[in-house]
C-alpha cells in the first residue's frame, strides 16, 4: 500500500519528491479514522514510536517480513528457484534479545541462505538488463508525456495519471489536499499501458517511437562494463542519434516536396 502504478519502476518520475512510505502512512492514517482507530497501535510500530522496538525490526529492516515475502513470491512467479528460501525456519528462529531481533546460531545458515538468494534474485530478475531496458524506456516515456503537456500539448490519459503527470507533487500537496491521496489510490498498471498504447500514435516522434518501441519489444540495448562510461562516449552516441534523426527529416522532406510536384 502507497506503491504507485509499476511500483518502483515509476517512484522517482510520478512522484519526484515523495516516497511510497509517506504515502502507505497517509494511507493507514485514512483508514485509521474510518476504523475509528483500530489501526493507532500499527501506525505507532510503523513509524517506530512504539515503546517494543523490535516490532519495527519485523517490519522495516535487514531481515524483514517484507523481503522474506517478496524473495518467496517472486522466485516462484519468475520461476527462478535460487530465492526459494526457507521462511518458516528463519521466523522459528528469531528470538528477542534486549529488545532486539536476534537469530539463534543454528540459524546462521539459513540467514546465509537468504542473503544469497537476495543476490541471486537481484542479479537474475531484479537487475536484469532486459527488464532494466524496459524500465528505462518506461521512464523515459512518462518523462516525455510530463514534458509535452507542460509544454501545452494534448495527450490523452485517464483523469488521475494527467493530474499526476502534469503536477510535481510534494508530500505537504497530499496533506493539504486530501482528495490528492484518493486519486492517487484510483491509479494501476492499467492506467500506465493504456496510455501507452494510446500515445503510440501520437505526433511527437519521440513519444510515439518509445511507445511502439516498447510495445513491440524492440528495447535498448544495455552494454556491460566494468568501467565507468566516458563522457567522449556519451557525446558520440548522442552525434549518431542527432545524424540518424536529421537525416530522416532530411528525407521526409525531400519527399513531402516531390509529392508536392
Amino acid at each position: 500500500m502507497g506503491h504507485g502504478p509499476l511500483s518502483h519502476a515509476l517512484e522517482q518520475t510520478l512522484l519526484k519528491e515523495v516516497k511510497h512510505e509517506s504515502l502507505s502512512y497517509l494511507f493507514m492514517k485514512q483508514l485509521n479514522t474510518q476504523f475509528h482507530g483500530a489501526l493507532t497501535l500499527a501506525l505507532q510500530i510503523f513509524r517506530n514510536s512504539y515503546s517494543r522496538k523490535f516490532f519495527h525490526q519485523l517490519i522495516s529492516s535487514q531481515l524483514d517480513i517484507d523481503r522474506l515475502d517478496y524473495l518467496k513470491r517472486d522466485s516462484f512467479f519468475t520461476g527462478v528457484l535460487e530465492g526459494n528460501i526457507g521462511v518458516d525456519r528463519i521466523i522459528a528462529m528469531l528470538h528477542v534479545h534486549q529488545d532486539e531481533l536476534v537469530v539463534e546460531e543454528k540459524g546462521i545458515y539459513s540467514i546465509e541462505n537468504f542473503l544469497h538468494s537476495r543476490r541471486l534474485m537481484y542479479w537474475q530478475v531484479y537487475l536484469h538488463k532486459t527488464a532494466l531496458s524496459a524500465e528505462r524506456m518506461m521512464v523515459n516515456i512518462i518523462r516525455r508525456a510530463q514534458y509535452l503537456l507542460k509544454a501545452g500539448e494534448n495527450l490523452q490519459a485517464t483523469d488521475a495519471l494527467k493530474v499526476f503527470l502534469i503536477k510535481d507533487m510534494k508530500l505537504t500537496d497530499f496533506n493539504e489536499n486530501p482528495d490528492l491521496l484518493d486519486l492517487f489510490g484510483q491509479m494501476d498498471d492499467n492506467d500506465i499501458w493504456g496510455a501507452v498504447k494510446i500515445w503510440k500514435n501520437h505526433s511527437d516522434a519521440i513519444l510515439s517511437g518509445l511507445c511502439n518501441r516498447l510495445l513491440q519489444r524492440e528495447l535498448f540495448q544495455v552494454v556491460l562494463s566494468a568501467d565507468p562510461i566516458k563522457k567522449s562516449m556519451v557525446e558520440n552516441v548522442r552525434h549518431e542519434i542527432h545524424n540518424v534523426w536529421y537525416s530522416k527529416k532530411r528525407y521526409q522532406l525531400l519527399v513531402l516536396v516531390w509529392n508536392s510536384k
